[in-house]
């Protein structure tokens, strides 16, 4: 329950933020700032100058949202993902698809639950081990880190202490939240400048599986990626794997090109520590209904967005933990036969009784697997910080 997605309109942000496109940014210098300028009703537009951006980044409060993520890219993304996965077998649905309006509600109340330890514990070790972090980047990063990029970022109150441990060194320059959700980025990036009133702010609204390689190049100083929230559990080995590596050279694992972004000299990773199952199961299966709320809810997304017409009472949610892969499912069930239509898709789907869509996995760790994983990816395992009851990690990770 750690992944996000685009919701509807995603896309267009209604503040006074600036705004551009991957297509306008993608006609100016790197390492400049980027800003697109549009001229009034019947004027042409054109390549802002540098003192263009200047002008633009102050009258706008210093920040610029850069979206690589259109409406149709995420519908196509959706119908994708849809006619695929439930055509496998068994059958499968992203947890990108969780995360629209109510989702995202049904995912806040998550995270107040007793039995969802996660986001308290990381936030606990975070707050205990802000300033260590800064002060080992001074040490392990030449010149120390100038620009932080969290991958997922939403408005997190984490992402607060962490731009505020970073800037008690007084290097940090830029904050560059990533996220699929330019609401959430607007909002994130608003209270980043409102804390820190020098700091240049570049969002970017995309998918990290598919546009990493686009985020802003960074000419000088180093540079922090945080993924935090055990997010990246959510990806099978391989896919993390892809995932690190390309965090550390800068280059898009499937097709070989070398992102804008360039290489990142320390990545700081959260990750979900293994522990007892029934604790583990109870997180993803709270004795309130909520997960089970926000599971089904998906398909009510298929249901809007594809012209589905899933029975929301006919799937019931199960968590369970499984023991080979050390994760955490969470399925939906079929409770009787049905078959069901999803219009946009043309597309007719079956299922038996007792049948089962897999939703989401969420990989659970100890300090051998990351530091293995981060080892081959490229990264040196420096710091490793747990809370007092080693629920949940924070990993340092710096180039190797």
């Amino acid at each position: 329950m750690t992944s996000r997605t685009p919701t509807p309109g995603a896309d267009t942000v209604q503040s006074p933020d600036a705004v551009i496109s991957g297509q306008e940014r993608a006609a100016h210098t790197p390492g400049q700032e980027q800003a697109a300028h549009t001229a009034s009703q019947g004027r042409a537009t054109r390549t802002p100058t540098p003192a263009d951006v200047a002008a633009l980044l102050k009258a706008r409060g210093g920040m610029t949202i850069e979206r690589h993520l259109t409406d149709a890219q995420r519908t196509a993304a959706l119908a994708a993902d849809v006619r695929r996965g439930l055509a496998a077998t068994p059958k499968e649905l992203p947890p990108t698809w969780f995360y629209d309006a109510t989702g995202s509600m049904l995912f806040g109340k998550i995270t107040e639950l007793p039995e969802y330890y996660q986001t308290r514990a990381e936030r606990a070790v975070l707050a205990a081990h802000a300033a260590q972090l800064a002060a080992e980047l001074e040490t392990a990063v030449p010149g120390g880190v100038d620009t932080l990029v969290e991958l997922g970022s939403g408005a997190s109150e984490k992402t607060r202490l962490l731009l505020a441990g970073l800037a008690g060194a007084g290097r940090l320059r830029r904050f560059i939240p990533f996220d699929v959700d330019a609401e959430a980025l607007s909002r994130a990036g608003a209270a980043a400048r409102a804390a820190h009133p020098g700091l240049a702010v570049h969002a970017v609204v995309g998918d990290f599986r598919q546009h990493l390689g686009l985020l802003p190049a960074q000419p000088a100083g180093g540079t922090l990626v945080a993924f935090l929230g055990g997010t990246i559990g959510n990806l099978r080995p391989p896919e993390r794997a892809a995932l690190l590596t390309e965090l550390r050279s800068g280059r898009d694992q499937a097709n070989g090109s070398r992102g804008h972004g360039g290489r990142a000299q320390a990545l700081l990773l959260g990750t979900d520590l293994v522990k007892e199952p029934a604790r583990l199961v109870a997180a993803y299966d709270d004795s309130a209904g909520v997960t089970a709320a926000f599971n089904r809810n998906l398909l009510t997304v298929l249901n809007r967005e594809l012209g589905a017409d899933f029975d929301l009472r006919g799937f019931a949610h199960v968590a369970r933990w499984d023991a080979a892969n050390r994760w955490v499912e969470m399925r939906l069930r079929a409770v009787k036969a049905q078959t069901v239509k999803v219009t946009a898709l043309d597309l007719t789907v079956e299922f038996a009784e007792g049948e089962e869509i897999r939703t989401e996995i969420s990989a659970k760790f100890d300090r051998a697997t990351v530091e293995r994983e981060l080892g081959a990816a490229g990264w040196r395992l420096a710091q490793w910080w747990t809370g007092p009851d080693g629920d949940f990690a924070l990993s340092l990770a710096v180039a190797a």
